[in-house]
């Protein structure tokens, strides 16, 4: 398997680059050369295997035997998954005659980034500890993947983490699910700014080679294809235990960075019966707005109660892009420098058309939402967090077409529960795991939106790549 960048002027890359670099250096995503197939009878057999294994299943065409043997990977998965909190990791709820729950937050911080970075620490680790390296992990966050990425680091030999998020613009579960944490690799960056202003100064480090060369700069968002491989994983699991490759699927998945129903798109293009996807947007809806009538175009970023998807620049886009523009690397990178320059996707409505084969879209306001944590409430008895409400609701207002429905909830009620009281009346608690978070001190440090600032934040406490 080779890796191409979806800009084009990166060379070839083996997985072990994609996985330490994460971003190209010419500034776009890696991408599979070509998608690797499951055939049918592949498909079945996972029906009955334990979650990690099927995991191994599903990655091992994307990362060489060379560097992970067979050995390797059912180790690194089976320690991946052993923290998580129910015995199906990815249990599935009905919750009516043809639409299903896959819960996903499970896991050690309670959402869905578990199950990616989980396995991309024990990788890094790993890779790592074979080049006898250290790297200097660099990311941003809308509220979940900061404490995902944090738990799969924290404590990591070959690892520093340093992860930046909007001031005053996650949950107070999800900021102290990072700035609690007491680990001596981990350094938590509060940014006076948006998630797109933390995204971008993430990108203008990944940018500086002296930078990225001294301390080994590398990603934990989804900009790194480990991230969506790994994510892959539960698509395949999910539509294997109810009746895949006999039937076909759609799937509803709450968008925000598009790397969660990206994921979807790549169990698609390996073979899995994908009819359809629902990309489930709040009021911030550039994707929506794209999907439905080819507007991408960015406007400011409002806070809502799914403060996880509180985005106007998807960087996962640029990968369904780079297939939707015939894998034309040169075309994606001026369409992208455009797209920044003037706020609005060239050629969108023809993209838009291009795409509407598979994806669909959907948008849930505030009001809509809470309406929705209620509604499930009162007739299935359930708390849903506000990310799976927006999801809920997109599958209600989508039409249906005959398959079975899969709906991602993403994050455990308890990690929004201001939302969830508001909507309900009753205050979800934490698991005992956590429940004594609202009392631990927290460790972090409040910047402005200033990339010299950050960048010598980051070069003061990092330590250089290469081990004493």
């Amino acid at each position: 398997m080779k890796y191409v960048s979806t800009r084009g002027s990166t060379p070839e890359q083996a997985f072990e680059g994609v996985l330490l670099s994460g971003l190209a250096r010419d500034g776009g995503l890696f991408v599979p050369g070509a998608w690797p197939a499951m055939d049918p009878a592949a498909i079945a057999s996972l029906d009955g295997l334990a979650y990690p294994q099927i995991v191994a299943r599903v990655v091992r065409p994307f990362i060489e035997e060379t560097l992970v043997s067979d050995d390797d990977l059912a180790r690194i998965t089976e320690e991946a998954y052993a923290g998580f909190r129910h015995p199906a990791i990815a249990p599935l709820r009905q919750i009516d005659a043809d639409t299903w729950l896959l819960e996903l937050f499970h896991g050690p911080t309670l959402a869905f980034k578990d199950f990616a970075l989980q396995m991309l620490g024990g990788l890094f680790d790993h890779v790592l500890g074979l080049r006898g390296e250290r790297l200097t992990i660099v990311g941003a966050t809308s509220g979940d993947t900061g404490s995902a990425a944090i738990e799969a680091c924290r404590d990591r030999d070959n690892l520093d983490i340093f992860m930046l998020y909007p001031e005053g613009r996650v949950s107070e579960v999800q900021r102290r699910q990072m700035t609690t944490v007491d680990a001596a690799n981990v350094y938590n960056i509060e940014v006076r700014g948006t998630f797109d202003d933390c995204q971008d100064l993430v990108k203008a480090m990944f940018a500086d080679d002296g930078l990225r060369d001294e301390f080994g700069l590398s990603a934990v968002n989804s900009i790194n294809w480990a991230r969506v491989m790994g994510q892959t994983a539960y698509y395949f699991a999910a539509a294997a235990r109810l009746g895949a490759p006999g039937r076909e699927f759609s799937f509803v998945v709450p968008t925000g960075n598009f790397g969660n129903v990206y994921s979807a798109y790549v169990a698609r293009e390996m073979g899995l019966p994908v009819s359809h996807l629902v990309v489930a947007a709040n009021r911030n809806d550039i994707l929506y707005r794209f999907f439905d009538r080819g507007d991408m175009s960015i406007s400011g970023v409002e806070p809502s109660l799914s403060p996880s998807m509180d985005i106007q620049v998807s960087s996962n886009f640029e990968r369904l892009m780079f297939d939707l523009m015939d894998r034309d690397g040169t075309a994606v990178a001026d369409a992208m420098q455009a797209f920044r320059t003037d706020g609005v996707l060239p050629d969108g409505e023809r993209l838009s058309t291009d795409s509407r084969d598979l994806f669909s879209a959907q948008r849930l306001d505030d009001d809509e939402t809470l309406s929705e944590i209620r509604r499930v409430h009162e007739e299935a008895g359930m708390l849903v967090d506000p990310h799976t409400a927006v999801a809920i609701g997109a599958a209600r207002k989508s039409p249906r077409d005959g398959t079975k429905r899969v709906v991602l909830a993403t994050a455990h009620p308890a990690k929004f529960p201001d939302a969830v009281e508001q909507a309900t009346g009753i205050r979800p608690g934490l698991p005992p795991h956590l429940s004594d978070l609202l009392d631990r001190p927290e460790r972090a440090v409040t910047l402005d939106n200033d990339l010299s600032a950050v960048r010598e934040h980051v070069r003061a406490h990092a330590t250089p790549r290469r081990k004493d």
